[in-house]
């Protein structure tokens, strides 16, 4: 995708299902992945930090396929200047919503002052809310934890989100699990601090006028389903990306989208290989978009050789999209 291209699905409501960003998960190749599953759930991007793409190849760090829409890039920073420069920056590649960061508790990410680190004070979270709504007329959401350390009372969650909706936040991501900034790595981070939903769903009866999504421990649409009631959207990390066709009936279930037919392994690969051609014809190996569907085929006969055949010829220097091919006519043939 070009610079200036515009979006070209609305993105009112797409919240109400979200994949959320994952460092070395979701890069354009997945989203487009995820793309053939839902043709509605909003899609993040991996976290771009807002220094890097001062300084940094912008095509590299901010390139897409138009049909990942609707679609947020994700950054990180703590600079209300160069925040308000990546917004912008947001806007002229066709993003349709800027979020920031305050939720990533890795050391590097805590050495750059910006993730998690950052609730501890909310009016630099809120200035730089406020930096990017003004330079941008996208929406600004904030992607946060329910609180770090010590400082973890639903007291200081609730100041934390009125500073930071003052300053013109349009939706609060709740991870619903606290950070240990020390300690814990950012995968114990992901199991370790016991979830607490109840304080989500608490956040959204005290603040009704905000837009709450609610992210951490939701395996199934199920679930999904029970913490809608509940909230105004949910977003799904991890069993997503492990877990992809899992989401098929997203679209009809959440969204009410009907008569369109329930993705299958096979066409979810044959939806890649226009993505693949573009891809490779512009230069690009095919194994950084085959990694990814190492999980589409789980749980049947003959998965295992299925992913290794795959993996032997996708990683081969010259692989096309003939590889891809192969891979669905071979899934249609046993019906998957």
């Amino acid at each position: 995708m070009g610079q200036g291209e515009n979006a070209t699905t609305p993105v009112a409501g797409a919240y109400r299902f979200s994949v959320a960003p994952m460092m070395d998960c979701t890069d354009r190749h997945f989203r487009v992945l995820m793309r053939q599953i839902s043709r509605r759930a909003l899609l993040y991007t991996e976290m771009v930090v807002a220094q890097a793409l001062h300084h940094g190849r912008r095509d590299t760090l901010l390139d897409f396929d138009p049909q990942e829409h609707p679609l947020a890039l994700q950054l990180g920073g703590d600079d209300p200047a160069l925040l308000a420069e990546s917004a912008q920056l947001a806007a002229a590649w066709g993003y349709d919503e800027i979020n920031l960061n305050v939720g990533c508790p890795s050391p590097k990410v805590q050495q750059g002052r910006f993730g998690a680190c950052l609730m501890a004070d909310p009016d630099q979270v809120a200035r730089c809310v406020e930096a990017m709504a003004s330079a941008a007329p996208l929406p600004v959401t904030v992607k946060h934890r329910i609180g770090i350390d010590d400082q973890d009372s639903y007291e200081l969650l609730l100041a934390f989100v009125d500073t930071v909706a003052g300053a013109g936040a349009s939706r609060f991501s709740v991870h619903a699990r606290k950070a240990w900034l020390h300690g814990l790595d950012p995968k114990q981070n992901r199991t370790i601090p016991p979830l607490r939903h109840d304080l989500v769903h608490q956040l959204k009866r005290d603040r009704p006028q905000l837009t709450v999504e609610i992210n951490g421990g939701l395996l199934n649409l199920e679930t999904c389903q029970e913490h809608l009631t509940q909230v105004d959207g949910v977003m799904v990390g991890r069993a997503a990306y492990e877990h992809p066709l899992r989401w098929a009936t997203v679209d009809q279930e959440l969204f009410g989208c009907h008569g369109r037919p329930l993705a299958s392994a096979s066409a979810v690969v044959r939806g890649l290989i226009p993505h693949a051609s573009r891809w490779c014809g512009a230069g690009g190996r095919l194994w950084p978009i085959a990694r990814h569907l190492v999980h589409l085929v789980e749980g049947v006969p003959g998965a295992r050789h299925w992913r290794r055949r795959l993996g032997e010829r996708a990683g081969e220097r010259s692989a096309g999209p003939e590889v891809l091919e192969a891979a669905a006519l071979e899934l249609e043939q046993r019906g998957l």
